[in-house]
């Protein structure tokens, strides 16, 4: 893929082909798409042109029933960047044609990126080997055992070398505003994400939640919900039963009932489970990981990781190359 000083030198447009497969979910195809059309909205420019292609010569339907056109990927020469977007019967439509036809376009230079269903069809392809993936938390697990040989991390979105990928349609937004920001800066990220009336800086420090993937019942997914926004700050187990118009008492229970621990185990465990992520893929000076995940200072931190996680925060960074 040309550097983003290329497609300004050149002053043309980044040349962006989807790759819809059948049963798309209709969000993440809009997800992958609006972003591009309100970057050339926004700029007043053509910055992106787009095509959309199909893995066979047979139209497909998103889960909405909207019809793509056939355009065979075989028939593609190239493009700057592919986007693979999937979400149903992914084995069945992982075919050797296809995987053959994104090995092609990536040896050729094409960045690609896995949208919802489609890191599943980048793996099979190979294009994930050796490097960090992610893909939709109640899938992480399997996609895990499945492909071994990919480092698979509990992110929204993850850039690795020359593929992304992302975890559904709303990291699928975060994806996209990450493109447009490294290829034409960040003042037009914001005013794209504007337009979505899209808050940029909460997912960069976040994984996804795991929600409804726990035994959690309506109560316990909204505190978590609450939780997850407030790493950094941490509230008390009454002002955040207040928030969610109930007792303190009554939350306890829910999470003994519903999660076997109390909501501050809870709490603390979603903020050392974002804290190994920042000390993984990122290069945060740990006095900053601790800051970000709520720990009033670098030593009640250590003591808290090395107890969660069996080693300190600095190991497992030297660890991490």
């Amino acid at each position: 893929m040309r550097s983003r000083f290329d497609i300004l030198r050149q002053n043309k447009p980044m040349n962006v082909a989807l790759l819809v497969l059948d049963d798309t979910n209709t969000l993440s195809f809009a997800a992958a798409v609006d972003p591009l059309r309100s970057a050339n909205r926004q700029s007043g420019k053509r910055l992106f042109d787009w095509q959309f292609v199909t893995p066979a010569e047979a139209p497909v339907r998103l889960t909405s029933g909207l019809a793509i056109p056939a355009g065979p990927i075989h028939r593609l020469d190239g493009a700057d960047l592919l986007l693979v977007l999937a979400s149903f019967q992914l084995d069945a439509q992982s075919t050797p044609a296809l995987s053959a036809s994104l090995r092609r376009l990536a040896a050729g230079g094409s960045r690609i990126a896995g949208i919802d269903g489609g890191p599943w069809v980048m793996a099979r392809a190979g294009l994930l080997d050796g490097g960090q993936a992610t893909t939709h938390w109640e899938d992480l697990d399997r996609f895990a055992s499945t492909f071994p040989e990919i480092d698979v991390v509990n992110a929204r979105f993850q850039a690795s070398g020359a593929c992304l990928t992302c975890a559904g349609a709303a990291p699928a937004i975060e994806m996209m505003l990450h493109i447009i920001r490294e290829t034409h800066g960040p003042a037009l990220a914001s005013r794209v994400a504007g337009t979505f009336i899209y808050d940029l800086a909460a997912p960069a420090t976040r994984p996804q939640s795991r929600g409804a993937g726990l035994n959690h019942n309506a109560l316990t997914a909204r505190a978590q919900t609450i939780m997850e926004a407030t790493l950094d700050a941490p509230l008390p187990i009454a002002t955040l039963a207040r928030r969610l118009g109930t007792s303190a008492r009554a939350l306890q229970v829910q999470f003994r009932r519903r999660l076997d621990r109390t909501p501050q185990a809870h709490y603390l465990a979603l903020r050392l489970t974002e804290a190994e992520r920042l000390v993984r893929q990122t290069s945060l000076p740990l006095q900053d990981v601790a800051a970000a995940t709520g720990f009033a200072s670098p030593a009640a931190f250590a003591r808290a990781f090395r107890k969660a996680h069996g080693q300190s925060a600095r190991a497992l960074r030297s660890t991490m190359g």
